[in-house]
């Protein structure tokens, strides 16, 4: 069988005008946001589905049905199946894509890396976004391999990712693999990530800026490499305007 995972639900109507053959996989996490370390996978999916909750409202047993169960289905995946990844460069896709990987270890799948191809240097964290379905074909046509060498360095980059090791990722991202382009860069992100993205919002609002849309934009202009949604970018300005104790 063949498979795509998707990163998000907003791909999918594009991706099935392009006529690509197999079975469709949404990615419906934002795992640069909220706990991600846990003793085994059943832990997380449920650590996952409460900071859903906390944090959101959502049901958790929506969570399991829609999220943890549509991705848990790597893991069935044999020697028989091609898995193609479709995730852009920034941090929050390649933070799902190494999870992914993770998944998708010991299953003996063919593995291919998805791009957004024809994206210049200003317009690299933009992703798929503005593709239709000639893009997406021509970007699906473009695939690359995955190697096991590059799967399990996917994993490596995962593992240094959710447990913070800082001088794990930056030796991981010094690496030259085809299959994951932008990689220093967002690896630089990901160690900085507690730090950079709440000055940035703190620096943009200190211009007394206070439209959420210019806020956002500007956001995504001096730290695009980051990948936030608006989600992730109100919550950044709910910690600047929280007041200090």
């Amino acid at each position: 069988m063949i498979y795509h995972v998707l990163p998000g639900d907003s791909l999918v109507e594009e991706f099935r005008r392009s006529g690509i053959a197999g079975e469709v996989i949404v990615c419906r996490e934002a795992l640069v946001d909220g706990p991600i370390d846990a003793e085994n996978l059943d832990e997380f999916w449920d650590q996952r589905a409460r900071f859903i909750l906390s944090e959101f409202g959502d049901d958790q047993i929506e969570y399991h049905e829609k999220v943890a169960n549509e991705l848990d289905a790597l893991r069935e995946l044999t020697g028989h199946d091609e898995i193609n990844l479709w995730f852009e460069y920034e941090l929050f896709c390649s933070v799902n894509m190494w999870f992914c990987l993770s998944l998708l270890a010991g299953t003996d799948a063919s593995v291919f890396r998805v791009e957004p191809i024809g994206l210049n240097e200003l317009s690299r964290w933009d992703g798929f976004g503005q593709f239709g379905p000639d893009d997406l074909r021509a970007s699906f046509e473009l695939r690359t391999p995955v190697s096991e060498t590059q799967q399990t360095h996917g994993v490596r980059l995962w593992n240094a990712y959710r447990k913070g090791d800082h001088a794990s990722l930056d030796e991981l991202g010094r690496a030259d693999h085809n299959c994951y382009p932008y990689l220093r860069e967002v690896v630089a992100a990901a160690i900085e990530q507690e730090i950079e993205p709440l000055e940035t919002v703190r620096a943009i609002t200190r211009t007394g800026e206070r439209d959420f849309g210019k806020i956002f934009g500007e956001f995504k202009k001096r730290a695009g490499v980051y990948g936030y949604g608006d989600t992730q970018v109100r919550r950044l300005l709910d910690r600047v305007a929280a007041p200090t104790t």
